[in-house]
């Protein structure tokens, strides 16, 4: 068995890839906070499940739209999230004080469909920072170029951000530069934190795919093990550019550093160790957010040690071995991030849909 605090010891932060009001209202999230979890992330998918899978948020719509049965589907959606990130960012308060505000933090996306729109994207991210109103909250915003653009000027504005939907090495440099260059214009760059959310697994997905077509046996070889390096890749940029004269500035001012965090996590190959993207990325100055599944799993049977740093002779040869093979990892990348975006998008449209349904069969009416 393996303790979350063992992995707190090394340096990495545990977040939860999950939330709903049950676990809020039960205790559960108090629980594993004292086991060692200290966050918690959130996107349309799990509010989906949350909010349509029980009825646990009928009141609320209830209560809502007998309060303005002018609310649109959008703003019903907004409020139920709201007050679940509030309620999880208050039993997370005690993390965020006692870590001096470096940890203790609850994500809440901004809608996926904004992720080409720089503007609206800033707009709206004000306005969940505002609704939240919670110093331990960050917003979600794509790392799309826009998004960067984006996060530049949200640090900028001092707001937490976590940069997320992150599959390029080159596109991690460019999230750490915007994160310099927003925090050299921000009032007071001590009080902003961010993550960039790197994502894994679904890096496998699409190159073993290639490496399945290429059928040999160094193909095979390189099997489970490309997502892995890119994100050591980064990890391995992380600590470069941490070096360089724009960032190392802002960190003897006493910054929070912008830490990566493995998104992504569990392992969607039933061949592959299900705790594979956990024990092979533990470190310092990182985060590493898992479903329940995941968690469950690595507490079970999971080891802990540091291993991010381990072994990146092998990293850069795998990397160089992908190459020669012909297999593009930069157009992999970029082909995840467009995939990635439309995925959030549609799983965006379908909790509108379902709050929709949902408030048709508590409330009798459907919102706009």
């Amino acid at each position: 068995m393996a303790s979350l605090h063992e992995l707190n010891r090394l340096g990495q932060s545990v977040w939860l890839d999950f939330i709903d009001r049950n676990l809020l209202s039960k205790g559960g999230l108090a629980r594993l906070v004292e086991s060692g979890v200290t966050g918690v992330t959130t996107n349309p998918t799990i509010f989906h499940k949350a909010i349509t899978g029980s009825a646990d948020y009928d009141a609320s719509m209830r209560a809502l739209i007998e309060r303005d049965p002018a609310m649109s589907a959008e703003q019903v959606t907004e409020a139920l999230m709201v007050a679940d990130v509030q309620a999880a960012a208050d039993v997370l308060s005690e993390v965020h004080r006692r870590t001096g505000a470096a940890d203790g933090y609850v994500s809440l996306e901004v809608p996926p469909d904004l992720a080409f729109d720089a503007g609206q994207t800033v707009h709206i991210a004000h306005q969940l920072w505002k609704a939240v109103d919670r110093p331990n909250v960050m917003i979600k915003v794509p790392g799309t170029r826009e998004g960067v653009q984006a996060f530049e000027a949200l640090t900028a504005d001092g707001i937490n951000v976590n940069v997320t939907l992150l599959f390029s090495v080159n596109r991690y440099e460019d999230v750490v530069r915007a994160w310099a260059r927003g925090l050299a214009r921000a009032a007071r760059p001590q009080t902003v934190a961010s993550v960039a959310s790197f994502f894994v697994s679904r890096v496998d997905g699409k190159v073993d795919k290639r490496l399945d077509a290429v059928g040999t046996t160094q193909a095979e070889r390189l099997r489970g093990r490309i997502a892995v390096a890119n994100a050591k890749l980064a990890y391995e940029r992380f600590q470069a550019l941490r070096r360089e004269p724009a960032v190392a500035a802002l960190l003897s001012q006493g910054v929070h550093v912008q830490r990566p965090l493995w998104a992504s996590t569990s392992a969607k190959n039933p061949a592959y160790r299900d705790v594979l993207y956990v024990e092979t990325l533990i470190g310092l100055d990182t985060v590493n957010t898992l479903p329940p599944e995941t968690l469950d799993a690595f507490i079970d049977h999971g080891e802990a040690r540091s291993t991010i740093a381990q072994d990146m002779v092998g990293v850069h040869g795998d990397l160089a071995a992908l190459r020669a093979l012909d297999i593009d990892l930069d157009a992999i990348t970029a082909e995840l991030e467009r995939e990635g975006v439309a995925s959030f998008a549609d799983s965006w449209q379908k909790l509108l849909e379902g709050v929709r349904a949902k408030c048709a069969q508590v409330t009798g009416a459907a919102p706009r």
